[in-house]
């Protein structure tokens, strides 16, 4: 009778944080201001995102991971701070909607005539060259490159463009500092043994001074969800320690969760098991796990989860992949799964990644598996 009268303490208990959605879109909303500009390289975005999320930890009640909530390295990358002027024959052009440049671009200043190279291919001169695009998808690097590379939205000329003029300023930084957010709750049985739920909290920053990547889905969505998870764990301690990881640097190459697992904070084989959110805000297709054939017995729990209750629509499996911060991870052997999910809006490494059309479509439900499956592990 104390068993059942638990287990619905406890169903009460995750429901009510799962329906806590304001709490989680309120995260989202502040993360993708343009205070955090991008939460990148420019403007002090990515020190200034980790701040607060230091600071939301200790409002949680999570317990330091070390002997503070962050864990500091350094990394070179190529930033843009300052000037983002390109027009074409005359018509200058907006960052971001009309053009990009490049990641690993050097600055340049310079007018000068294109020369098709094919149809979508331009060549300014020897040191610029521009490149006709569907989509403008942007990232990040840590090296600077000997040409400045011009992507142009195909959508926004009627012409075959003839005349080029440019004015980009970069910054080359080759000891960029950034730190993992890393908090704990102890567990109430096995405080040596631990579940970890990580996210990333970087994003792109801004491209010129007028221009910002706001991040939402990318991953505002999957740092909120994990903030929800903490302090439901936070006010319900479990037999296992729950850790929370927000990583720097993820996307400039996973450099965040490379540098953890080279100096962890606690040791890698006291973790049982690591639950990896990138790109959580959607889910009208279902979602995606990585590593689900990696961990079959695993993947196989998750879905007896699934069935039984109807969160997710659809559960796709797909095997090892390098493509978010689980990797170096399950590289030393900590068993991990990298959970995304799909449909709803297309936008990615764009300014169109915005709060206000991010659906969380699956917020609720990807909550209550994900605890599920950790009580599931816990058994």
């Amino acid at each position: 009778m104390k068993r059942f009268g638990f287990f619905i303490f406890l169903f009460c208990a995750v429901n009510s944080f799962a329906q806590d959605s304001t709490y989680t879109r309120g995260i989202i909303n502040t993360l993708t201001t343009k205070a955090f500009w991008g939460r990148g390289y420019t403007r002090n975005g990515m020190e200034k995102a980790a701040d607060y999320i230091a600071d939301t930890y200790q409002k949680i009640g999570l317990l330091p991971l070390g002997t503070t909530y962050k864990q500091s390295f350094d990394f070179p990358v190529n930033t843009f701070p300052g000037k983002m002027m390109v027009s074409i024959d005359g018509k200058k052009l907006i960052p971001g909607k009309d053009f990009i440049v490049n990641n690993e671009s050097p600055g340049t200043k310079q007018v000068s005539k294109l020369t098709s190279v094919d149809s979508l291919t331009y060549r300014a001169t020897s040191s610029l060259q521009v490149l006709l695009k569907d989509k403008l998808t942007w990232s990040v690097a840590t090296e600077v490159g000997k040409i400045t590379t011009i992507q142009l939205n195909k959508k926004s000329f009627a012409a075959i463009p003839k005349e080029i003029s440019v004015d980009i300023e970069n910054k080359f930084i080759p000891n960029f500092k950034a730190a993992n957010i890393c908090g704990w709750v102890k567990g109430t049985k096995y405080p040596d043994s631990l579940l970890i739920i990580t996210a990333h909290y970087d994003h792109l920053g801004g491209m010129g001074a007028d221009t910002y990547f706001p991040g939402a889905n990318d991953n505002a969505a999957g740092v909120a969800t994990l903030m929800s998870l903490a302090k439901y764990y936070a006010a319900n301690p479990q037999p296992y320690s729950i850790g929370f990881i927000c990583f720097a640097a993820e996307e400039a190459g996973l450099l965040g969760s490379a540098y953890f697992v080279e100096n962890p904070l606690v040791p890698l084989s006291k973790i049982k098991f690591l639950l990896n959110l990138d790109l959580v805000g959607t889910g009208e297709a279902g979602m995606t796990v990585v590593n689900a054939s990696v961990y079959p017995k695993a993947f196989a729990q998750l879905n007896e989860i699934n069935n039984e209750h109807h969160y997710i629509s659809k559960i796709n499996s797909r095997g090892k992949a390098a493509n978010s911060d689980h990797y170096f991870f399950t590289e030393k052997g900590v068993p991990a799964f990298f959970i995304y999910t799909q449909g709803g809006p297309s936008a990615y490494h764009d300014i169109f990644d915005k709060p206000e059309t991010l659906p969380l479509t699956s917020y609720k439900d990807l909550f209550k598996l994900i605890v599920g499956f950790n009580q599931k592990l816990m058994e």
